[in-house]
C-alpha cells in the first residue's frame, strides 16, 4: 500500500521521524547577488574541509551542513523534482520514500518503495537510487525486488503499481539495483551490487556471480558494460555525456572512483582510478557512495568523511564533513544547494 501525506496512518514511522525545524531568518545562502533568505533555520552540524581555494568560489567560508530532517533508519537516493519544489529520499530499511520541501517539511511519499512481495525478508529490501526518466516518470533502483521500474502514477498522486524496465541478464535475476543515470538519449546506465540482498554476498538465493555496471538502452537491450568492480554503487555522467564516472564502494583498498570514456560502439574504455578514497577510508567513515554532477563539471561525490568536493580534472577541493556516514547528494535545479542524505539525516548546504 502507498501513502502519501499520511503520517497518522503509521504509527512505526511517527515514532522514528522528528522534524529539526524551527521559525526564524534563514542563514545567507547563494542565489543572484549571492543572498538569499530561507522561511526556515535549521540546525548547523560539522563542517567545511578546505584542501585548495578553489573551493572557496564554490561554498562560502561561514557556510555548514544544515540538518533539515531526522529519525531515518538509512537514508538514501536524494532526487530534487524542480516542478514540486521538494527532494524526495529513500529509507531502505524501512521500505519507503520521504519527502521534504521548504514549506510542506517532511512526509511519507511512498510505501512500500523498493520491495512489494508479501513475504515478509530481512535485508535492505526498499528503495535506493531515484531518478526521472525522459518523460518525467519516477525511476526507482528497487534493492528487494532486484529490479529497475517505474512508478505507473502521477509524481504529486502515488498510485500502487510499479512497471518493470529490467529485472534480470541473461536468464537470471540482477542483484540489486542501487544507483543510476540517464543519458540525454534515453539509455539508462545503473549499478548492481548486492547491497540489496538479503545476506549480501553470501546471499544463497543470489544468482549473479558478478556485479556489474549495465546499460538498458531506449530499445530495451541490456548490456554489461563492466564486472571488474567489486562494489559498484554511485554512477553519473560528465555533462557533455563523453565519461561515465562509477564509485566503488568495496572499502579500504577498493575505495575509489572511476572514470571511462565511451568507444564508438558504446562500450566503455580507457577506464582508469579517477580519484583514490583507501588512504581516507582508513580513518574516516563511509565509502565513495552516490554523488551528483554540477553543469559546470564540478562532482560532488560521497565518501570517507562526507561529500568530497571534486574537479572535472581530478583535483580535491574539500570535504563536506557531515559527521556521519554519507550516503548519496543531488543539486536542485537552480544549484543553490547540496542536498545530502546521511545515515538516520537528511541534511542541506548552500552553494554559491
Amino acid at each position: 500500500m502507498m501513502v502519501r501525506n499520511a503520517f497518522h496512518n503509521c504509527l512505526l514511522l511517527a515514532l522514528i521521524i522528528s522534524l529539526t525545524t524551527c521559525s526564524g531568518t534563514g542563514k545567507p545562502g547563494n542565489k543572484g547577488n549571492n543572498e538569499t533568505t530561507p522561511a526556515h533555520q535549521y540546525p548547523e552540524t560539522g563542517s567545511v574541509e578546505r584542501l585548495d581555494p578553489g573551493l572557496d568560489s564554490i561554498i562560502a567560508p561561514d557556510v555548514r551542513p544544515e540538518i533539515i530532517a531526522e529519525g531515518f533508519e538509512w537514508s538514501e537516493g536524494p532526487l530534487w523534482l524542480p516542478d514540486q519544489e521538494m527532494v524526495v529520499f529513500s529509507d531502505i530499511p524501512n521500505n519507503s520514500i520521504f519527502s521534504w520541501s521548504e514549506k510542506d517539511s517532511l512526509e511519507l511519499y511512498l510505501k512500500p518503495s523498493g520491495y512489494t512481495d508479501t513475504v515478509p525478508r530481512g535485508g535492505e529490501t526498499g528503495s535506493n537510487g531515484l531518478l526521472l526518466d525522459p518523460a518525467g516518470r519516477l525511476v526507482l533502483c528497487q534493492h528487494g525486488d532486484h529490479r529497475m521500474a517505474w512508478m505507473d502514477a502521477p509524481l504529486d498522486d502515488p498510485a500502487p503499481d510499479f512497471v518493470t524496465l529490467v529485472d534480470s541478464w541473461q536468464g537470471k535475476r540482477l542483484n540489486s539495483p542501487n544507483d543510476a543515470v540517464f543519458n540525454s538519449d534515453g539509455d539508462l546506465f545503473f549499478t548492481d551490487p548486492a547491497y540489496g540482498l538479503e545476506l549480501r554476498y553470501r546471499d544463497p538465493r543470489r544468482e549473479l556471480d558478478f556485479t556489474g555496471v549495465f546499460r538498458y538502452d531506449r530499445d530495451g537491450e541490456l548490456t554489461l558494460l563492466t564486472d571488474q568492480l567489486s562494489a559498484p554503487n554511485g554512477i553519473g555522467l560528465s555533462p557533455d555525456e563523453s565519461l561515465l564516472y562509477v564509485a566503488n564502494s568495496g572499502g579500504g583498498e577498493k575505495s575509489f572512483w572511476m572514470v571511462y570514456e565511451f568507444a564508438e560502439d558504446g562500450s566503455l574504455t580507457n577506464g582508469r582510478v579517477f580519484v583514490d578514497a583507501s588512504e581516507a577510508a582508513k580513518t574516516d567513515r563511509g565509502a565513495p557512495d552516490g554523488l551528483d554532477i554540477r553543469r559546470d563539471g564540478i562532482i560532488f561525490a560521497t565518501g570517507p568523511g562526507g561529500v568530497w568536493v571534486i574537479t572535472p580534472g581530478g583535483k580535491h577541493l574539500g570535504t563536506i564533513r557531515t559527521g556521519q556516514a554519507t550516503s548519496n547528494c543531488t543539486l536542485d535545479s537552480e544549484g543553490r544547494y547540496l542536498y545530502m542524505t546521511a545515515d538516520m539525516y537528511l541534511m542541506r548546504i548552500a552553494l554559491r
